[in-house]
């Protein structure tokens, strides 16, 4: 797997993981709270497979 998120991408989804997982956790429950799970292992792998799936690349080139 490479990575195809770039970092704004990757800080972006860790923090919304984060903050819908402390949600859920304080009890504010909606369909979107675990749904936190998603983009914040997206966020810290660096590679998302719905990027992949659609050609896209965030990732700047090295």
């Amino acid at each position: 797997m490479t990575r195809n998120e770039g970092s704004i991408d990757r800080i972006l989804r860790i923090v919304v993981g984060l903050v819908l997982i402390g949600l859920a956790v304080t009890g504010h429950y909606t369909p979107w709270t675990w749904i936190g799970v998603v983009p914040l292992l997206t966020g810290l792998i660096g590679w998302c497979p719905a990027y992949s799936l659609f050609g896209m690349n965030t990732c700047k080139a090295r």
